[in-house]
């Protein structure tokens, strides 16, 4: 079992920045892949960002290339996601998930997930 937890969500105005950080527990952290995802009211959740468990590796989703970056720190058990120039757009709840071994971006390719935090973009 994985345990992940969320932090770092809040009310933005249009063109700030956040980071996000997702807390895991329970298993040895840099056998897994850990991804981004987020649920807008009324849609899907999405593929944000996912970074392999040493790092080397990243995916984005169009969207937020170039704005967002996913990072780790394999010595803290945590993954991170810096959003800048946020868009009132990428208002939604943010799950941290994770995945061994890593290789996929869709919902079902991930085992574990976090409660979520939510991201309020205000424009």
């Amino acid at each position: 079992q994985v345990q992940l937890v969320e932090s770092g969500g809040g009310l933005v105005e249009a063109g700030g920045s956040l980071r996000l950080s997702c807390a895991a527990s329970g298993r040895t952290f840099s056998n897994y892949g850990m991804g981004w995802f987020r649920q807008a009211p009324g849609k899907e959740r999405e593929f944000v960002a996912d970074i392999s468990g040493s790092g080397f590796n990243t995916r984005y989703a169009e969207s937020v290339k170039g704005r967002f970056t996913v990072s780790r720190d394999n010595a803290k058990n945590t993954v991170y996601l810096q959003m800048n120039s946020l868009k009132p757009e990428d208002t939604a709840v943010y799950y941290c998930a994770a995945q061994s071994p890593y290789h996929g971006v869709w919902t079902y390719d991930y085992d574990y997930w976090g409660q979520g935090t939510q991201v309020t973009v205000s424009s």
